[in-house]
């Protein structure tokens, strides 16, 4: 059978529409959380492996040492050319695995707001998320160079490397597809400081534009998954 290995940072932050779709493939869903389990067990040939996001930087592994497990295992997946996807954190870790530059971005990107896929991106998995579409879930404050020999797929009003592409299979995507409007209320819980802390940002307005835009970002990164989980059958 197959399986998606899938590393967590903050139990709140899931895979959300992202399991719906790998159990409709078939997948068997197996989650690790970072800083209890032990990470060296991850065999490098697992099927698919997923790494989420999480409130540290991907340059924090003096404080959180599990991120050397993290980035050596994504060392060997992307240096073989195995299928990995990375959301938040999990793509900061992919372009750092890669070589690049993870660091502070200039402001914090909280909210909604559309993304502008690139010529690449219009043939990608990620084609019904253009700007004329579907308003997308950020929230980061880092921001990273895009690895040598990967592909930009999407760019924001705020940051150019949004999402890239790399090898036949991987993705690593700045923003948060997977979010589901349910889930969101426990994301306004758990970084309640966060929220209380940026300027500009409110649980009300969160809230608002999550019942605005929730719903149809559900419907698309659906088949942003299933697209996705499709070109990896294709080549694997």
């Amino acid at each position: 059978m197959k399986s998606a290995t899938v590393i967590r940072h903050i139990a709140f932050e899931d895979l959300g529409t992202l399991e719906i779709a790998l159990e409709r493939k078939g997948y068997t869903i197996k989650y690790l959380e970072a800083g209890i389990d032990d990470l060296t067990d991850i065999a490098p040939t697992e099927d698919i492996l997923i790494i989420l996001g999480g409130p540290i930087g991907a340059y924090d592994e003096e404080d959180y040492p599990f991120l050397v497990d993290e980035l050596r295992l994504l060392e060997q997946r992307l240096k073989a050319d195995l299928p990995t996807l990375g959301i938040c954190l999990g793509a900061q870790l992919m372009a750092r695995a890669l070589g690049a530059r993870v660091y502070p971005g200039g402001e914090k990107e909280i909210g909604w707001s559309n993304i502008v896929l690139s010529e690449v991106g219009k043939n990608s998995p990620l084609v019904n998320l253009d700007v004329e579409n579907t308003p997308i879930l950020h929230w980061h404050g880092d921001t990273f160079d895009l690895p040598q020999g990967a592909t930009r797929l999407a760019s924001s009003s705020l940051y150019e490397n949004q999402a890239f592409s790399y090898g036949k299979a991987s993705m690593g995507l700045q923003f948060h597809p997977e979010v589901t409007q349910t889930g969101l209320q426990r994301w306004f819980i758990g970084h309640a400081c966060e929220i209380n802390s940026t300027p500009g940002i409110s649980v009300e307005q969160l809230r608002a534009d999550t019942v605005k835009y929730g719903h149809l970002l559900q419907k698309q990164a659906l088949e942003v998954w299933e697209n996705w989980l499709e070109s990896v059958e294709l080549v694997y």
